[in-house]
């Protein structure tokens, strides 16, 4: 396995989980708040995908997917406390903006050889991941963080959390 591999993997294992959560709830069911305080689903997918988005676009600009006129500024950090149904998506609309993403990250990791992995760009990258490497893998870990929220929505619902 190398490190392309491995990436990979967390790409693949993160769409696994989050896929896994999302595939029995309602469009109503991503605006539960079951903590008070807590994100939603809906802006956390919306987040999710800006996030990769933006990850994606500072590795090879003009890769990804377009989203939605005032998708990314709708799921800004100023934005989680918005309950408006209105203001969000489906299910099934944030499935195909979250595959047509994750099949454009993946295009993009196919495309690079080891070398590419380890540049860096300390104007454009993050210090959490200075590297292209780091970036992607952040791309599948960044879902991860989110999952434990989900369980939180999944087991207010009285839905199954095992994958």
């Amino acid at each position: 396995m190398n490190a392309k591999d491995t990436i990979r993997n967390t790409i693949d294992m993160s769409s696994m989980v989050v896929d896994s959560y999302l595939k029995d709830l309602s469009d109503a069911d991503l605006l539960v708040r079951p903590v008070s305080g807590m994100n939603h689903m809906a802006w956390q997918l919306g987040h999710l995908i800006g996030a990769e988005r933006h990850f994606v676009e500072l590795i090879s600009p003009g890769t990804s997917p377009a989203l939605p006129a005032d998708f990314v500024e709708g799921h800004g950090r100023d934005k989680f406390t918005e309950d408006d149904p209105a203001k969000f998506y489906s299910v099934a609309k944030y499935q195909e903006l979250w595959g047509a993403q994750r099949q454009a990250t993946l295009a993009l990791l196919d495309s690079l050889s080891d070398a590419d992995l380890d540049r860096t760009d300390s104007e454009k990258f993050p210090p959490f991941a200075p590297t292209v490497g780091a970036l992607l893998n952040m791309v599948g870990v960044h879902p991860l963080m989110h999952a434990g929220q989900f369980v939180a929505v999944r087991r207010h619902l009285g839905k199954p959390v095992s994958i």
